[in-house]
């Protein structure tokens, strides 16, 4: 199966650990497995400011650093466990065990996409407890 891809001039993305920037506008075509993850879907160490953001950079690394994943997987239990005792919702602990799926079975780019829908899930509890604070 392959798989199209167009990059905008400057666009980032990773391609089994490597980083790449186009230059000028760009289309690809991807024919096998790689580890592939585009701008947006990169997130610098610096944006790992809360705990579900924390894990969704666990992940990635774990994604596109296969030399050190064994340590990023166990990143990711520690961060998984803090998260899993924050959420209170059924649903977002229900997220959690689905992500921690993903990971046990090596689906990580599957798991970065349910770690977004965690680090939204935090979001809207970060600005619950902001509005009983004021």
């Amino acid at each position: 199966m392959t798989l199209r891809i167009t990059l905008r001039d400057g666009e980032k993305m990773i391609v089994n650990g490597a980083v790449l920037r186009a230059n000028g506008r760009v289309e690809l075509i991807v024919e096998n497995q790689v580890a592939l993850l585009r701008g947006r879907e990169i997130m610098a160490p610096d944006e790992a400011t809360t705990p579900a953001r924390r894990l969704y950079l666990a992940c990635m690394m774990a994604y596109i650093d296969d030399t050190a994943r064994d340590a990023h997987q166990d990143r990711i239990v520690v961060l998984l466990g803090e998260l899993l005792s924050a959420f209170e919702t059924a649903a977002a602990r229900m997220l959690c065990l689905e992500f921690a799926h993903c990971v046990a079975t090596a689906e990580y780019y599957r798991a970065l996409g349910i770690c977004r829908r965690l680090i939204d899930y935090e979001t809207a509890a970060f600005d619950r407890l902001a509005g009983r604070a004021a």
